[in-house]
């Protein structure tokens, strides 16, 4: 089925905000770390792991949902975030930890959570399965067709919670897809180093679940196999998994010096960047010109900037705040 013209410029729309938003996200992250880098210091302290590269995994498949399906991902969550339709203010807000954010700033950046569109994510590595088969669960018991997605990177496939959800999914035959985005690393260990199979899509066959393998990070494919997923899932037909190769174009985390890469192996990422590989192909097809693509990108910018201006007028939470969302008020304590 061939995508429609207003999708793919949607997608597009969507993968240049978020990267042009990792790259504000960057350079504020930066301030007062060089030239010795401390992660303690400046306006974003601790972490921060950024998704540059893998924007097609986000868009590919939340343009088939609604804000009613439930997506969790992992600690390099924004490109997700912003697919999925997170309030980009409170969530730039959160991010640098002021009162106006999703959280009121208690949760940073790998703890981002809109019920307004049912995302969520967690630092902890495949800790969003099982939320997310809990959904799916939920959406099942309830009669509602509905779908939820888990985003996992190809080493949280080896942890005993990923294996637990997949095998529930199967067996209750859940409206659930899990995405692998396999960026080859990680942390700084290479999947060849750490997973018995070369492939998850062959794996799940475990599971009696159909897999797919995206190559070579293709906003298209991703989009396609996304769209049969959901409808399987939709329709009772249970879940899915669709393993992407995807490629991280910065560190595992900010400061992350990358000498376990092969020699020559960043630069060739780069030069297969899908961001730019999409919109020679939407200019190519006649979808849009030159202007049309420079008013898509100076729009997304300025929604950026926007939600910066807002988070950083934004006053930080106050202490005693700390404990309003954590302990319940009892008179017995």
């Amino acid at each position: 089925m061939q995508t429609r013209n207003d999708t793919l410029l949607w997608m597009y729309e969507h993968m240049a905000l978020s990267r042009y938003y990792e790259e504000r996200i960057k350079a504020a992250y930066m301030i007062g770390k060089t030239p010795l880098f401390n992660m303690a210091n400046g306006p974003l302290p601790g972490e921060m792991h950024l998704s540059n590269g893998q924007e097609p995994c986000a868009v590919g498949v939340c343009a088939h949902l609604g804000p009613e399906d439930f997506v969790s991902a992992g600690h390099r969550p924004h490109h997700v975030a912003i697919a999925k339709g997170v309030d980009l203010p409170a969530m730039t807000a959160e991010i640098f930890g002021r009162s106006t954010g999703l959280s009121g700033g208690q949760g940073g950046h790998m703890h981002l959570f809109d019920p307004a569109v049912n995302f969520t994510c967690s630092g902890i590595i495949a800790q969003g399965m099982g939320p997310a088969v809990g959904a799916a669960l939920a959406f099942r018991m309830r009669g509602e067709p509905h779908v939820a997605v888990a985003y996992v990177g190809e080493a949280a496939v080896n942890q005993g919670a990923w294996h637990e959800a997949m095998n529930l999914a199967a067996v209750w035959k859940l409206p659930f897809i899990c995405i692998v985005e396999d960026n080859g690393w990680g942390v700084s260990v290479s999947k060849a180093a750490s997973t018995a199979v070369p492939r998850n899509d062959v794996r799940v066959a475990g599971y009696g679940m159909p897999g797919v393998h995206i190559a070579d990070n293709d906003t298209l494919a991703i989009h396609a196999a996304a769209g049969e997923a959901v409808a399987r899932a939709r329709a009772g037909e249970g879940p899915t998994l669709i393993e992407i190769e995807t490629f991280r174009l910065e560190g595992h985390f900010m400061g992350d010096v990358e000498t376990y890469r092969p020699e020559g192996e960043k630069e060739g990422l780069f030069a297969r960047d899908e961001i730019p590989r999409f919109r020679a192909m939407l200019i190519e097809r006649g979808i849009a010109d030159e202007a049309t693509i420079s008013s898509i990108e100076q729009g997304g910018r300025a929604r950026v900037d926007d939600a910066f201006d807002h988070a950083l007028a934004s006053p930080e939470p106050m202490a005693g705040e700390a404990f309003a969302t954590v302990f319940a008020e009892s008179e017995e304590l």
